[in-house]
């Protein structure tokens, strides 16, 4: 009988249910997707019971394609999007929606954090979410028993054990080494009635076993009841393990709907708050330095389903590619901000807003859509930038995701960049990261790092052109100075025309 590891990537508009063997080959995937809720222009909501729903679907779609029996499924973890706040009861019942990552309704909360602690929180994260709730929703956050996220939310509904794992509640300023989350701080926002009702009566680690399936869970999964669920985390941290990072040196780049950028160092790089720093967030010992982008693949949607109104044409990014390629670097005068959602960093500025410059009469869809590319490419070098300015090493970027299929992204990446980007061979990451999270809390590895020099192998890698990263090089100096030039701008003309 096959042992076989099951990686869960929740995502954002869709679950991938991944099934692997122990040396990293993918049997096959189920899927299903998710819907996103936008109440308003920067809101983002989910009803927490379609993740369940999704995942009975991805996962019996899956074990029926591909033959396999409930039994051969040794283990699981899941890896979710973070920063996904939710109101429960502790039965698990939630009193709202979830209110999603990329959600910025907490843009003043964010100010008066900074302003009481010092601290240089995102209105994405939970403790900003969680001051909103509790001023525009106070009865519903009073009568919340337990406060959570999305992956901890799901655990429970996989084990019926409600826990915090530290690779997520690190975003909530869970200390690893101090085991306890600041006191000082949520008693500094007025939270510290929240604190008491995260579910902390036991905390895991990534990889480590929780227990097994519940009959529910079993039963409504069509797995069997002896199926073990490992602990997972933040899907882009998972994807780490997906990506075959497992030292220094070397940027995990997540691509999707968000960019996330990722360095494990030895110590923190970056200081704009004390609660969340870590350490032992992935990889004992090893902190992971995280640089954000709000909007990129989503950009690219936001294109075809709204400008062009082709969301029913399915070969319609392979036709702007091939359309793009044509284009030069530069796009022919045309500069893009990616700012869509606000910006994560280095500025978490949630109340700016995506820009497109340089228009004439003779610029094509093509021309706009190969500057949107180049607009997102530009914000990923600002991260990687930003780890370079703090004294991180970067010798080259795994990269995964969606934007990990096109060609013409992954060298216009690494030409902007002036990187050498490797994929490796499944570009699913995270379900592969989840795989490994499985397999190792199954006694297959000892350590995370031997399952990902085990399971993960590389199929391509990007060099970058010299020459044409010279010219990216003084196109990118451009888009760095228009933040500092137009903040102010943006932020009157944000308010002025009621954009948050």
């Amino acid at each position: 009988m096959r042992e076989i590891y099951l990686g869960i990537d929740v995502g954002t508009t869709g679950l991938r249910a991944g099934f692997y063997l122990a040396d990293g080959n993918c049997i096959g995937y189920g899927t299903s997707a998710l819907t996103l809720s936008r109440p308003s222009l920067t809101w983002a909501e989910q009803d927490p019971s379609d993740w369940m729903s999704a995942m009975e679907i991805a996962v019996k779609s899956g074990l029926s394609e591909y033959g396999i029996q409930p039994e051969e499924v040794v283990s699981m973890a899941v890896a979710s999007t973070c920063c996904s706040v939710i109101l429960c009861n502790r039965k698990g019942n939630p009193l709202r929606n979830c209110i999603m990552w990329m959600d910025v309704r907490a843009a003043d909360e964010q100010d008066e954090i900074l302003e009481k602690t010092g601290e240089r929180l995102s209105a994405e994260w939970m403790p900003a979410k969680l001051l909103w709730l509790k001023r525009h929703e106070t009865d519903l956050y009073n009568r919340a028993e337990v406060i959570c996220e999305c992956q901890d939310y799901l655990t429970y509904k996989l084990t019926g054990l409600w826990s915090v794992n530290i690779n997520t509640a690190c975003n909530w300023g869970y200390d690893a080494d101090k085991e306890a989350f600041p006191a000082w701080f949520y008693e500094k926002i007025g939270l510290a009635d929240a604190m008491e009702r995260f579910p902390s009566e036991r905390v895991y680690r990534v990889g480590d076993p929780i227990g097994p399936l519940t009959p529910a869970a079993a039963n409504r999964l069509g797995l069997s009841e002896k199926t073990l669920v490992s602990q997972g985390g933040v899907d882009a941290s998972i994807g780490i393990l997906g990506m075959g990072v497992s030292g220094p040196g070397t940027v995990a780049l997540m691509t999707g709907t968000s960019n996330l950028a990722m360095l494990l160092t030895k110590e923190p790089l970056f200081r704009e708050s004390t609660i969340n720093t870590g350490p032992h967030h992935l990889y004992p010992g090893y902190y992971t330095s995280v640089r954000g982008q709000l909007s990129s693949s989503a950009i690219l949607k936001w294109f075809r389903d709204e400008i062009c109104k082709a969301a029913e044409e399915p070969d319609f990014y392979e036709r702007m590619e091939e359309e793009a390629a044509k284009i030069p670097p530069g796009s022919e005068g045309l500069l893009v901000l990616d700012y869509w959602q606000g910006n994560r960093q280095p500025f978490y500025d949630p109340r700016v807003r995506g820009m497109i410059y340089g228009f004439s009469l003779g610029h094509t869809r093509a021309h706009l859509y190969r500057a949107l590319m180049e607009g997102i490419s530009y914000g990923t070098c600002n991260l990687l930038r930003q780890f370079t300015r703090s004294g991180g090493e970067i010798r080259n970027v795994h990269i995964s995701g969606g934007s990990a299929a096109s060609r013409l992204y992954l060298q216009m990446q690494a030409d902007v960049c002036g990187l050498t980007f490797r994929v490796p061979e499944d570009r699913q990451s995270v379900s592969k990261g989840a795989a490994i999270c499985a397999a190792k809390a199954a006694g297959v590895f000892q350590t995370l790092e031997d399952g990902t020099k085990t399971m993960v192998r590389f199929s391509e890698v990007f060099e970058p052109d010299l020459s044409r990263h010279r010219t990216y090089e003084e196109i990118f100096l451009q888009y760095e100075a228009l933040y500092p030039e137009l903040k102010d701008w943006m932020h009157d003309t944000t308010r002025a025309a009621g954009g948050i």
